[in-house]
């Protein structure tokens, strides 16, 4: 996340139990899941930080993680998302599906309501589904609903959003109809991508819908409050009309961007907020903190090329060149020192395991391409690459965020590929969300990026780099890579082993042709109040849902 497109179809082969590490839990409740209000501390108040700014609230338009995170809490789905990805209930109450996997028919509860106080229906699923998969809205996560009947052909023009395969039948059943059986289907249910949209409230705003907290409705725990769209602070606020708000028990969740570490280390020094990131020594010093918790992620952070943009990055020996000058390890240990690790290749280690043997994904595609560092080798290769592309020297503009991280790693590889023999590196930092508008355009030459796993399954990582997905900014193109990744998802969809090695053999072309170049493994290494429990923490998918967070006495 970041998320992607293209012909993705979903289908997760492996257990759920591989998709998440949970927080603190709740530590002090009762076996239903509620609290033992005895425990609660009197002011249900939480300050939590970002380290950049909140970039969307529209379902159908936000790619990134702080906005998934929000509306994940200030929205819900068919199904809510717990501890270990765990199917909890949502707007739906029972769900029935067809022998053959292909219909699932929702029945939706009758006492949930939107924020501003309508009722939430079987037709504001209809109604966002739809528009997320109209090819006019632009939606980059569309690509999720591959599978779903005539998704693939409306988002390409050849059919009307009306023929999408879902169906309301009064307001509260839902039908949905799929070309094929989709595996874990139900978990997809629980992604804000899938979460219903009140379509007068869409109507009247316009296209101020969702650009401000107050252009919005929202059906789930929170409501969202004082986000102008570009402010750096707002608050969830404990929605009353939740279905469900006898199980909420916060009343505020502040939130505000901080950017620098040591701010946010000193802010929660000073007991001005419950949370923060830290980062380089400040892990040393606080990984023994009671305070310390290590969010580990399916994140990869990689260098990607802009193919269209910048001709001489289509020479496999300039690509491999830049990207053996890169000393990974050292990134890793001495500039970030967070935990983060270095790669293998693009799938993160720990993602999933092959089905017959047990051997993580990671390991097994490695090929000892992509990640290695060779400075004598990446000198040869690029004096090769320069004199076939008729250069003595170029220069490169880096594009990073403005995040301590993304200055850090941006610093770093301009100091490693400055090393290269004509090459110059130019570094330009700029906020989160301007560096996530630019990629998605492709205005950038080279740009320092994130990818998070949806779901726990290679393909979540290898559908990225289709020829036509949309997330594929830098237009990365392999016919061989599109063929086995289109074979994993349709002809060997069903053969656990053939997916498998179809997936295996498409990481080891992206590492050997160097379609992109990984950096490092992300962690997320924090500092939370000891008195705040009930969180849950998710390594793939949406990390945090704050539904049942509370303040312990």
């Amino acid at each position: 996340m970041k998320l992607k497109k293209g012909s993705v179809t979903l289908l997760v082969a492996l257990p759920l139990l591989l998709l998440a590490a949970c927080g603190n839990g709740n530590s002090s409740s009762k076996s239903n899941g509620a609290v033992d209000k005895n425990n609660l501390a009197s002011k249900q108040v939480v300050n939590w930080t970002e380290t950049s700014e909140l970039p969307s609230i529209d379902p159908s338009i936000a790619t990134d993680q702080i906005s998934f995170d929000t509306m994940n809490n200030v929205g819900e789905g068919l199904i809510r998302l717990g501890k270990n990805n765990k199917i909890l209930p949502g707007i739906a109450t029972k769900t029935k599906v067809s022998k053959d996997g292909k219909t699932y028919t929702f029945t939706l509860r009758k006492n949930a309501k939107w924020s501003n106080g309508d009722k939430v229906t079987a037709k504001d699923f209809v109604y966002s589904w739809q528009r997320i998969n109209n090819p006019k809205t632009g939606a980059q996560y569309a690509y999720l609903y591959s599978g779903i009947k005539n998704a693939d052909k409306i988002q390409a023009g050849k059919k009307p959003v009306s023929s999408l395969g879902i169906k309301a039948d009064g307001d509260y059943k839902l039908t949905v109809t799929l070309e094929k059986a989709i595996p874990y289907f139900k978990l997809l249910m629980g992604f804000p991508s899938f979460f219903p949209q009140n379509q007068k409230v869409v109507e009247k705003y316009g296209s101020k819908y969702a650009t401000q907290s107050k252009y919005q409705v929202y059906d789930g725990p929170f409501t969202l409050q004082g986000w102008t769209g570009t402010n750096n602070k707002w608050t969830l606020v404990k929605n009353k009309n939740y279905w469900d708000k006898k199980h909420v028990y916060l009343s505020k969740l502040n939130d505000q961007v901080v950017k620098d570490t040591q701010t946010g280390l000193n802010l929660f020094q000073g007991k001005q907020v419950d949370q923060t990131v830290l980062s380089g020594t400040q892990v040393a010093n606080m990984k023994n903190n009671k305070s310390f918790f290590l969010g580990r992620e399916a994140r990869n952070s990689y260098l990607e090329y802009n193919y269209k943009k910048i001709k001489a990055f289509q020479n496999v020996n300039i690509r491999k060149a830049m990207s053996l000058a890169i000393n990974r390890k050292q990134l890793v240990t001495n500039v970030l020192a967070d935990g983060s690790t270095a790669p293998k290749g693009f799938v993160t280690d720990g993602l999933a395991s092959n089905p017959k043997t047990g051997e993580d994904f990671a390991k097994e595609a490695y090929n000892g391409e992509g990640v290695n560092y060779d400075l004598a080798k990446a000198k040869k290769l690029w004096a090769k690459g320069l004199k076939q592309e008729g250069k003595k020297s170029v220069t490169y503009t880096l594009m990073s965020d403005d995040t301590e991280a993304g200055k850090k790693t941006a610093e770093f590889l301009q100091s490693q590929l400055d090393k290269l023999p004509g090459l110059k590196i130019d570094v330009q930092t700029i906020p989160y969300k301007t560096r996530l508008a630019r990629s998605a355009k492709g205005q950038f030459q080279l740009v320092i990026t994130n990818w998070g796993a949806d779901f726990s399954d290679p393909i979540s990582d290898l559908g990225l780099f289709t020829s036509d997905n949309s997330f594929n900014n830098g237009r990365w193109a392999n016919k061989e890579y599109d063929k086995l990744i289109d074979k994993a998802n349709n002809a060997d969809a069903n053969n656990t082993q053939k997916r498998w090695e179809d997936m295996v053999k498409a990481e080891k072309i992206l590492m050997s042709e160097q379609g992109n170049a990984p950096l490092y493994n992300g962690v997320v290494p924090q500092l939370i109040n000891t008195k705040v429990k009930g969180y849950v923490y998710n390594t793939a998918g949406v990390p945090w849902n704050w539904k049942g967070v509370y303040v312990e006495k």
